[in-house]
Order: structure tokens, then C-alpha cells, then sequence
């Protein structure tokens, strides 16, 4: 009999039988409050109709059409429409399936048009399981341990997580630019850098938003320089922070954007937005993919973006997420030391009497949460945070239900 590994760990004990919104029910029944979204990936909720309906169609139409091979009307209406959403001179996208392979795909693109070997990723960043894409990852050892050598060519610099620090935001800015140059000078290059690659906010990293003085700081060097500004919009993009995308927030204009997760409410597509200029320098046969771009997953997300717009869940994700971050704030506990977050992401950072990392007491919180109803998962270089991140779809009624319920559960813990 074949089962699953054994570290393919659960964070609960749900068996889902069906769900709905922001709403899951087990086989008994049993109804869950869902602060997860599948992490950031059911943007729309729980089989949204308009997507449901979309994909049903589609699979009676086309279900796997290999893009290199023949061209489908999903995939170019999604293209046409992603035009009306993407940052200005983003204009140029390519497709696949994962976060990973989106993010080694601007990784390629920069090394090729720009002939460096470099690339420097920030302290904390999280962006991927893949071998390129694991060594760029810094929010925790367990995404690269075990598998090594990675990747060569990776420099880590700060990001200004000022909770971490112990500092104000301009003081954690001030030393993460300041040590950003002193890589430059001493570790890579510019002459030898191709990119900097930076999530708007710490996913994984334990949901710390960064700020304008920091990505305008990274856009004047990688102007200075010929260096390609990357931004991982992998987890904040498609209205997840209250605006289209998280870098949008900070009035920095990127070279390259990678995207997945909420853009097709459930369905792998990933992908990487850059300029025609850009995009016209990559190596030709580079780029390609068996399932990239595939039919279903296309007509899915032309169906998300419709409903994104349709129901102003942009502006639902700002409005809510601003009712969840002061909800979590009224009711912390001295168990927390930090609530921060960007529109819905919002991570809460337990802490010790002495300010050290409270990875238990996050965990039992996280499983009593599952108890009550409400599911969440922990983030954070020590697993320390628990994150709430639910679908963009939300209500009012159950931002109040689950600050309730994390009420109950900080009275417990």
C-alpha cells in the first residue's frame, strides 16, 4: 500500500470533504473558518462560482494545450488582460506553473541580459523549494538544508525588519542600505551583479512589510548600476496587501515582477512580467515548459481577475485587512511581542518574557485555533508567528468571528 511521506507535515488535522468561501467542512460536518487560503493561493475563496463555472468549461473544451507547441484562447485572453493589471511597462509574460519556476525564470532572464553572474536576495526572503530558488531562500535552513552545494553566485543582505533588530524603521533602513553597499564594495560587484530579488513583504519570513525609504533605496542602486530589481509578488501579489500588487504600496517601479499563488484562485500558474525590451534579450530556446500556460489554469484565472474587479476585493483586502490587524493588536497578549502585516497578511511574533523567540507556545496556539474553528499556519525563521491570511473575499462578519475565536485562544495559551 503507498502513502504519503511522512514529512509531508500537517499544520491541522482537517480532512476536507468540501468547502466554500472562506469556509471548509470535514467529512462529519464540521465547519472551519479559514485563515489560510490554501496560503495565499484561493484569492477568490473556496470554488468561487464565476471560476468554477469557467473551469468547467473549459475542460469541455481544451484541457492541455503545450503552449510551444499550439497557441489557446485562454492563455492569450489572460495575457490581453493582464495588461490592464500589471505595473506600467511590465508588458511581456511568461508562464508556468510554480512560484519556484517563476522565480528561476527571472533569475535566467537577468543573468542573460545582463551577463552577471550575482544575484543578491535580503535576509528573511523566501522564494522557493527548487535548487536555484532554495538558494535564494533565507527565511528558514529547512528549504535548503540536506542538499547542498546550491547554487553559487548568492549574496544576502539585510532587510529592515525592525522588530528583529530592536530598532526604528529608519534606523533598521538606514543599516540594511548601509550594508547592502558594503556588500557591493567587499562581496559582489556591481559590475558582476544582475539582480536584486526582494518579496514587498517577508512571507515566510514572518510577514514583515518592508517600506518606501528601503525599495527606493534598492531602485537608485539598481539604476546606478545596470542591476534588474526583481520584486517576489509570488504572496503579496493579485490584491493580497490592498493594492494589485505589494510593491505598489511603496511607489517603486520594478524591471521584473514574479506572480502565482492568487491569480488563478487554486489552480497552478505562475508566472514573470517584465518589459518587451527585456523580455526580447533572453536567450532564445530558454524558455518553455510541458504544462506552463495550460488551459484550465488560464481560463481559471481570467475568471479570478474578473471576480477581483467585479467585487472589489482589492479594496475588500484593505478594508478588512485594516479591521484584522487592529483587532489582533486590541487583543495581544505580553505572549506577543510584534503584530505587523499589510492589508490580509498579518503576522502575530510570540515572544518570551525576555524577547526571545516562543516557538511553542506559537504552535499550541496555532493547533488550539484548529480546535475552536479557525484554521492558521506559523511562519518565522523559529516558526514563532502565527499568520492570518485569509481569502480576499471576506467579510466583516468573519474578520469578527475569527478574532473572536484568537481571543478565546490567547485566554487559553
Amino acid at each position: 500500500m503507498a502513502t504519503l511521506s511522512p514529512h509531508l507535515r500537517q499544520a491541522t488535522p482537517v480532512v476536507v470533504d468540501h468547502a466554500s468561501g472562506c469556509e471548509v467542512f470535514d467529512a462529519d460536518g464540521r465547519r472551519y473558518l479559514d485563515f489560510t487560503a490554501g496560503i495565499g493561493v484561493t484569492s477568490t475563496g473556496h470554488c468561487h462560482p464565476t471560476v468554477v463555472a469557467a473551469a468547467q468549461q473549459q475542460i469541455g473544451k481544451l484541457i492541455h494545450g503545450q503552449y510551444t507547441t499550439v497557441m489557446h484562447r485562454p492563455m492569450l485572453d489572460l495575457v490581453a488582460r493582464l495588461g490592464d493589471v500589471l505595473p506600467d511597462g511590465l508588458d511581456s509574460v511568461f508562464f508556468a506553473n510554480s512560484g519556484s519556476e517563476a522565480v528561476e525564470s527571472a533569475l535566467r532572464l537577468a543573468r542573460q541580459v545582463t551577463g552577471r553572474p550575482n544575484v543578491v536576495v535580503f535576509h528573511g526572503g523566501f522564494h522557493g523549494r527548487t535548487v536555484a530558488a532554495a538558494s535564494m531562500t533565507t527565511s528558514g535552513t529547512r528549504f535548503s538544508a540536506g542538499f547542498s552545494p546550491l547554487m553559487a553566485g548568492v549574496h544576502v543582505a539585510p532587510f529592515p525588519n525592525a522588530y528583529r533588530y530592536g530598532w526604528d524603521e529608519a534606523q533598521a533602513t538606514e543599516f540594511a542600505l548601509q550594508e547592502l553597499d558594503y556588500l557591493l564594495a567587499t562581496i559582489s560587484s556591481p559590475a558582476e551583479t544582475a539582480a536584486f530579488v526582494v518579496e514587498p513583504v517577508l512571507g515566510e519570513g514572518g510577514y514583515v512589510p518592508g517600506n518606501t525609504a528601503f525599495f527606493q533605496g534598492l531602485r537608485e542602486r539598481a539604476d546606478a548600476h545596470g542591476i534588474v530589481l526583481v520584486f517576489d509578488e509570488i504572496q503579496t501579489g493579485f490584491g493580497r496587501t490592498g493594492k494589485y500588487f505589494g510593491h505598489q504600496h511603496f511607489g517603486v517601479r520594478p524591471d521584473v515582477i514574479t506572480i502565482a499563488k492568487g491569480l488563478a484562485s487554486g489552480f497552478p500558474l505562475s508566472g514573470m512580467a517584465t518589459s518587451a525590451e527585456l523580455m526580447s534579450k533572453v536567450w532564445p530556446g530558454s524558455q518553455g515548459g510541458t504544462y506552463g500556460g495550460n488551459a484550465v489554469a488560464c481560463a481559471a484565472a481570467l475568471a479570478t481577475l474578473e471576480v477581483i474587479e467585479a467585487e472589489g476585493l482589492v479594496d475588500n483586502a484593505a478594508t478588512r485587512g485594516q479591521e484584522l490587524i487592529s483587532g489582533a493588536r486590541a487583543s495581544a497578549t505580553d505572549a506577543i511581542g510584534d503584530v505587523r502585516g499589510l492589508g490580509l497578511m498579518v503576522g502575530l511574533e510570540f515572544t518570551t518574557a525576555d524577547g526571545r523567540p516562543d516557538t511553542e507556545r506559537a504552535s499550541a496556539a496555532q493547533k488550539l485555533a484548529a480546535e475552536k474553528g479557525l484554521l492558521m499556519l506559523t511562519c518565522g525563521a523559529h516558526m514563532n508567528v502565527v499568520r492570518m491570511i485569509p481569502a480576499l473575499v471576506i467579510s466583516a462578519e468573519q474578520v469578527a468571528e475569527g478574532l473572536a475565536i484568537w481571543s478565546d485562544v490567547l485566554a487559553e495559551v
